[in-house]
C-alpha cells in the first residue's frame, strides 16, 4: 500500500484560517445583500464538481473510510486482486488511486480460488500466510517549519506507540489495513490530532478538495463538499501562495498541484 501522507500544522496557519473565516463570513454576508447575474467563482466551482459521484458496477458499495486495502483485508484477498480484477477497470480508470475512493463507489470483488501445494501424507508441513503490510506516513509542520525530533505518543485503535519525529517531521509506522482512526499526542506542547484513516475522498470532489486544503492549513470548516464562501476563500489563499491566478475555484491544473502538495 502506498504511504497515506499529509501535513498538518498549527500556529501561523490556524490564525489564517480563523482569519479566513471571518473574512468569508463577511463575504457572505454581502453576497446576500446583492445579486449579481455574473456566474461567480463558487458557482463555477459547484459545476466543476457535478458529476464527480460514485463509479463502479461490483456488488460491495464503499462507505466512508473503506479502501481498496481494507476491503481486501476484510474478504481475506490481497489488495492487488482486487484491484486489478478487469470487472474493476472503470474503478481505476476513474479514481487511479484505489486508497482514495468515495462514498458509493462500487467494487467488484472476485471469488476466491483454492490453491492447491504438493505434499506428502503422514508428514507435518508447515504453510506461511503472505501478509499485506501497510504503513501510515504523516508529516507535521508548525508555522511552515517541520516539527523535527519532537517525542509523540500515536494511539491506532487499540495500539499505542511512542516515538520522536524525524528531522522532516515525518511519522512512519506500519497499521493493519482496515485501520480506521488514530489519535497522535506530542508530548512537549501536548498537542493533539485525530486521525481518520481511509477518509480522504477523490480530488475531483468537493470534499476531497476541502480535506487536503484542511489538512494544510488553508480551510477551517466542514467537509460536506459543499461550495461556499470558507471554502472560496481558503482556495484563494491556496492560489496565492503558490502563485496562481486567483479565481476561488481550482481547475485541473490547481487539483493536480493540491494533491501533490498533500501528498495524495
Amino acid at each position: 500500500m502506498p504511504s497515506i501522507p499529509t501535513n498538518l500544522g498549527n500556529g501561523l496557519r490556524q490564525q489564517r484560517a480563523a482569519q479566513l473565516r471571518a473574512q468569508a463570513e463577511a463575504a457572505q454576508q454581502s453576497s446576500a445583500q446583492t445579486q449579481s447575474p455574473e456566474p461567480s467563482a463558487q458557482q463555477e466551482a459547484e459545476q466543476q464538481y457535478q458529476g464527480a459521484g460514485p463509479v463502479g458496477q461490483g456488488d460491495y458499495v464503499v462507505k466512508q473510510g473503506d479502501c481498496i486495502a481494507s476491503i481486501a483485508c476484510d474478504v481475506g484477498h490481497f489488495w492487488e486482486t482486487i484491484w486489478n480484477d478487469p470487472a474493476n477497470e472503470p474503478l481505476r480508470e476513474a479514481r487511479q488511486n484505489g486508497f482514495v475512493l468515495l462514498p458509493g463507489d462500487r467494487v467488484t470483488i472476485p471469488e476466491k480460488r483454492p490453491k492447491l501445494e504438493p505434499g506428502e501424507t503422514e508428514v507435518r508441513h508447515r504453510f506461511v500466510r503472505k501478509g499485506s503490510p501497510e504503513k501510515l506516513v504523516v508529516y507535521f509542520e508548525v508555522n511552515d517549519e517541520p516539527r523535527a525530533n519532537e517525542a509523540y505518543v500515536l494511539t491506532i485503535d487499540d495500539r499505542d506507540w511512542e516515538d520522536t519525529t524525524d528531522p522532516d517531521g515525518r511519522v512512519e509506522i506500519p497499521i493493519r489495513p482496515n485501520a480506521k482512526r488514530g489519535k497522535i499526542v506530542f508530548v512537549e506542547s501536548g498537542d493533539e490530532y485525530e486521525l481518520n484513516l481511509g477518509h480522504l475522498d477523490p480530488i475531483t470532489t468537493g470534499s476531497g478538495v476541502q480535506g487536503r486544503l484542511h489538512n494544510l492549513g488553508y480551510y477551517d470548516g466542514p467537509i460536506d463538499g459543499r461550495q461556499s464562501p470558507l471554502l472560496e476563500q481558503a482556495v484563494r489563499s491556496f492560489q496565492e501562495h503558490h502563485n496562481l491566478i486567483v479565481t476561488g475555484a481550482l481547475d485541473e491544473a490547481g487539483q493536480e498541484l493540491l494533491e501533490q502538495e498533500h501528498g495524495s
